[in-house]
């Protein structure tokens, strides 16, 4: 049995456009003598769908455009994701299925069974869930179908559930020679080597080859990566397909074995997230059509150097604008920084002065601040003018403003609301300020080579830049130790006690996790985040903003 992996980068709620790229893929693998073609979850529809499921005339077309996927096929057998009719006349309306389909008309409808409902996920929502299992014949070979969570039920990292049937367990002991899995299973950093292991758990615990075939690319703030493989019986790994990348892979099911020739070499973690946030960008504006072109204010600071470089790399030089936008406490240093990395980058490079402004606004509250002392106030209407600067700049020429704020800094607020908060897109806002410095170092040294991100831009103390003298470090633990406590609070969801004996600083860990817990108003205005981790701001990490409940030792 020749199987082709297509790892396919579909657009949320664009059908027809998806239906046309797995029909010429599917047409492309007839005519190389493919026995199986493979599409990931929910394929024709993208994922994920959100309350597109909902609407009628949203089903309707997706049940109009399956059908023309149907009567298209030919010799070649196709298993697809799309959502299906619940036609019980019980529970919810519709199922997340694989379709089989060969000769013109339906070999058989697999639904999904296991309807994860953390972090991004919301399935049981909107999907009644698969109740009964069997295999389905397919060159005859007894083949077991699952569909992405089906096969994560063994897993015991944090996010994930236990549950209390396993799909693949109860398909082998239906006979199941060969299991298939179509997923759209997000990216995490960590997540090439856990789904290996996961694969490899599976295939040696049932003695079966594993077929595994995933979403790539980005839609919205979630990010996919592909990975798509096959995983022998003895866990060894074939036809592994290159992540972020929308592509293909042949393997030849053989004696109870895959073989294959492709097998990508996953990279490194600094690669993999740099690729992660181009891919995200890259898709964000291709498949919104918001706009064409990005605009980023240049602070001489790492994390909008990074931001701007990440740009680039996604979208060109030529469709990338820069605006530094210097005030009485910029120092020279950082002017200079970014009009260096402008030059670097051959970005579009403007220069504009808040000073100005930020004395009208002072001159208009005087009557109000007088007799005061300087405090955040002042501070933050510089930050605020940039933002309106940006803004007005983004409303005349139709760039999209990109946030630069980091994940350390959003979680505990150290960012200011309609100033360095606005944007369109927020970048780094899953990606720690401890790995905002890694990035750009491997950048330098290995990406590139060469010097791009300015090394006074890496080595220079962060700064605000706000008041005189001013550094991050004045405000916020050293970002070694303030990362190692977000992560553990907020990926890991340790608990004080707990993060207190890792840390061993209990009055910095209470007012780290404090910070964290105020600062959830202001998170609920910010742009959305492309997401690298299992807990990123956004709608994968849901907590009131209005509670009661105080984290405490």
């Amino acid at each position: 049995m020749k199987i082709r992996l297509v790892q396919l980068n579909p657009i949320v709620g664009d059908i027809e456009g998806n239906t046309k790229k797995i029909l010429s893929y599917y047409n492309n693998a007839e005519n190389d003598g493919i026995d199986v073609v493979v599409f990931p979850e929910l394929s024709i529809c993208g994922y994920p769908p959100m309350d597109l499921l909902e609407r009628k005339d949203f089903l309707e077309s997706v049940y109009r455009f399956t059908e023309k996927i149907i009567s298209a096929t030919g010799k070649s057998t196709i298993i697809f994701g799309a959502p299906t009719e619940n036609k019980s006349g019980v529970g919810r309306p519709i199922c997340n299925s694989a379709i089989i389909a060969k000769g013109g008309g339906i070999v058989d409808i697999i639904h999904k069974t296991l309807l994860p409902t953390y972090d991004v996920f919301d399935e049981f929502r909107y999907f009644e869930p698969n109740k009964e299992f069997k295999v389905v014949e397919i060159c005859g070979v007894k083949t077991g179908i699952t569909i992405c969570e089906d096969i994560w039920n063994n897993e015991n990292e944090v996010i994930y559930h236990k549950y209390d049937i396993s799909p693949a367990e109860e398909l082998k002991n239906r006979g199941c020679e060969i299991l298939f899995n179509i997923s759209a299973s997000p990216f995490t950093v960590a997540k090439p080597e856990l789904r290996l292991q996961m694969l490899q758990n599976h295939a040696k615990a049932l003695k079966l080859p594993i077929v595994y075939v995933n979403q790539t690319g980005a839609n919205t703030e979630v990010i996919f990566d592909g990975d798509s493989m096959c995983v022998n019986p003895d866990g060894i790994p074939t036809s592994r397909i290159e992540i972020f990348k929308e592509c293909l892979a042949d393997a030849e099911f053989v004696n109870g074995n895959l073989t294959g020739i492709q097998n990508a070499t996953i990279p490194g973690r600094e690669e993999r997230i740099f690729k992660a946030l181009v891919t995200g960008l890259n898709d964000y504006l291709n498949k919104t059509k918001i706009a064409k072109t990005v605009l980023v204010g240049l602070s001489g600071g790492i994390d909008s150097a990074l931001t701007a470089t990440i740009a680039c790399e996604a979208l060109g030089a030529k469709n990338v604008y820069g605006v530094t936008m210097p005030s009485e406490f910029s120092s020279g240093g950082s002017v200079e920084d970014s009009l260096r990395l402008a030059d670097n980058l051959g970005l579009n490079m403007h220069t504009i002065s808040i000073k100005s402004l930020y004395d009208a606004f002072l001159n208009q509250l005087d009557p109000f601040f007088k007799d005061t002392n300087f405090n955040i106030a002042e501070e933050n209407i510089q930050s605020r003018a940039r933002g309106v600067l940006l803004m007005a700049l983004s409303n005349k020429f139709g760039h999209i403003v990109l946030n630069t704020g980091n994940k350390s800094e959003m979680a505990v607020g150290y960012c200011t609301l309609y100033g360095d908060m606005a944007g369109g897109l927020s970048i780094l806002s899953d990606v720690y300020k401890t790995d905002v410095f890694a990035l750009s170092r491997w950048l330098n040294d290995t990406y590139y080579s060469r010097e791009i991100i300015p090394e006074n831009t890496i080595t220079k103390p962060p700064s605000a830049e706000l008041r005189p003298n001013q550094k991050d470090s004045d405000s916020l633990p050293d970002y070694p130790l303030l990362d190692k406590i977000l992560k553990l609070y907020i990926e890991n969801q340790a608990d004080l006690p707990s993060i207190v004996r890792e840390v061993g600083n209990e009055e910095i860990v209470k007012r780290v996790v404090r910070l964290v817990d105020l600062n959830e108003y202001k998170r609920r205005q910010a742009a959305p985040g492309l997401r690298i981790s299992n807990k990123a701001f956004g709608y994968g990490r849901r907590l009131p903003i209005v509670q009661g409940w105080t984290s405490d030792i």
